[in-house]
């Protein structure tokens, strides 16, 4: 069986902790085996693919490398605490670069936004848009620093196990505008249309529309702020060898190429896993980084299906959009093109209408652009440039054949980043690859073909998300995009961090 490339080897003897085998190695699954493992359990990761990381592996090409999914790493503070169980420092293994500004908007009339951390720059940026929105900006981002004291720092790495547990927090919800859209309540704030989308648009960051993602979401622009973005040096895919080796260094272990066909189970107690090879790896504890529409669709055997999440309703939820992702290197340098571009569309909410309600693929997109290399240029080779753009899609529901569909639509969004980024692109590119929402089902095992899971609605959040102790069965836990609080980094690792009220140490 392959694994993960270890670090120096160390001699041990019999290991008698107890056992937790982890399914999937994404960032919610590696850190849920580094909190397991300082918790006292012996712990092995399983994933399928040939390479750690789930959503976050990495595509190395001709000399470029492509981090296949999160680009922006925010609340680096998460990842600290996982180095800290292991007496290290995030330093030790992964560089973090901050970045300023974070990103910029590119709206279709030709003006721009530049988004960063800095209270008067950004006071400024509203300024030169909307002179009359300055105090109604400000007005928002008080509120935007109470949504993330209470949704993120109280309440994301808390269990939402009861009805009782969520009714405690009806009040606060409903007073931060959890009742509203993101972009309604941003537009009790300012009248500037381009203010709204800039300070809107955040919740397509973890798979939600802006006008119907909870007004809760709106925490993410403080969250950044306080936090800062940043980039990690080689790549995102820097931080998911430093956490195999935080699993490795602390007698884990992480199997790759080791695919699970089902939970096994006793008694209403979850014992371990099958994998399609015929093995059967008995466990104490099961935690599943899979989505949780699979993991309950398909990992849990039929007659284990009794409840409110496993009963159909996440058939019937609401699942995000979907992606189509173009991985592409030049054999030039864009030395005017920022590290994260957002080059937004003549028709934002009318496309948004398409992708999320309509499901239909649409002649015209709004792109988010990354370009590694404007930082770090290692990512490609010398003098070249390595790219990444995103165009949000209609998920699977759609019923769009991407094999027919995928190379039009990529040949369309080249047109556009030629016509205004990048020019003299076509005769640039030197290597490429794409994915779309069939690939997310068929690589991925996302259901549907979502990018993020659930839709972040409200009455898909918190208590209405499936929860992070199985309903099912003693011993199975989730982690992960498709449980509380959900997708995007500090969503996913907050996961992980709800095992420590979950899971008990272990007994040796």
């Amino acid at each position: 069986m392959r694994s993960a490339p270890p670090r120096a080897a160390v001699a041990r003897g019999p290991d008698t902790r107890p056992h937790a085998v982890v399914i999937g190695s994404g960032f919610g699954g590696l850190a849920a085996a580094v909190r397991l493992g300082a918790r006292g359990y012996r712990v092995t990761v399983l994933e399928r693919l040939d390479a750690p990381g789930g959503r976050a592996r990495v595509h190395r090409q001709d000399g470029f490398t492509f981090d296949a999914g999160p680009t922006i790493v925010t609340a680096p503070f998460l990842f600290e605490e996982l180095w800290a169980l292991r007496g290290r420092r995030l330093a030790d293994d992964v560089e973090l670069v901050p970045l300023s500004p974070f990103y910029q908007l590119r709206f279709a009339d030709g003006s721009t936004f530049d988004c960063s951390g800095d209270p008067a720059a950004m006071r400024a940026e509203v300024a030169r848009l909307s002179p009359g929105d300055v105090a109604g900006y400000e007005r928002f981002m008080r509120l935007s620093q109470e949504a993330c004291r209470i949704g993120f720092e109280q309440l994301g790495h808390v269990p939402f196990g009861s009805l009782s547990a969520m009714a405690r927090v009806v009040p606060a919800l409903v007073r931060l505008g959890g009742l509203l859209s993101v972009h309604g309540l941003v537009a009790r704030h300012v009248r500037d249309e381009r203010l709204r989308v800039a300070l809107s648009f955040h919740p397509l960051l973890i798979g939600g529309n802006p006008f119907s993602a909870s007004g809760l979401y709106a925490l993410i622009a403080h969250l950044e702020r306080r936090w800062g973005v940043w980039w990690a040096t080689g790549g995102t895919g820097s931080l998911v060898r430093g956490l195999v080796g935080l699993i490795e260094d602390g007698g884990g272990a992480v199997r790759l190429g080791a695919e699970v066909r089902r939970i096994t189970v006793r008694d209403r107690r979850a014992t371990g896993v099958a994998l399609a090879s015929g093995e059967t790896v008995p466990a104490d504890v099961v935690v599943s980084n899979a989505d949780s529409a699979w993991t309950y669709g398909e990992l849990l055997p039929p007659e284990h299906r009794r409840r409110r999440w496993t009963d159909g309703r996440l058939r019937r939820a609401r699942h995000s959009m979907g992606l189509f992702v173009w991985h592409f290197g030049t054999r030039r340098r864009y030395e005017g093109v920022g590290h994260h571009t957002i080059l937004l569309g003549p028709r934002y909410r009318e496309l948004l209408r398409d992708i999320f309600g309509r499901k239909v693929l649409a002649p015209d997109f709004s792109l988010y652009l990354h370009r590694p290399t404007a930082t770090d240029p290692s990512m490609a080779p010398p003098g070249c440039d390595s790219f990444y753009v995103l165009a949000p899609v209609p998920n699977l529901d759609a019923g769009i054949d991407w094999a027919a569909a995928a190379e039009p639509y990529r040949r369309a969004i080249a047109r556009h980043l030629e016509d205004t980024l990048l020019p003299g692109l076509e005769d640039a590119v030197v290597t490429s690859r794409v994915a779309t929402p069939q690939d997310f089902r068929d690589d991925l095992l996302s259901p549907r073909g979502a990018g993020f899971g659930l839709e972040p609605v409200l009455w898909q959040s918190a208590w209405f998300r499936p929860h992070n102790r199985s309903e099912e069965l003693e011993n199975l836990y989730l982690v992960g995009a498709g449980t509380h609080p959900g997708a995007g980094l500090p969503g996913v690792l907050s996961s992980a961090k709800v095992l420590d009220a979950l899971v008990p140490h272990a007994r040796a």
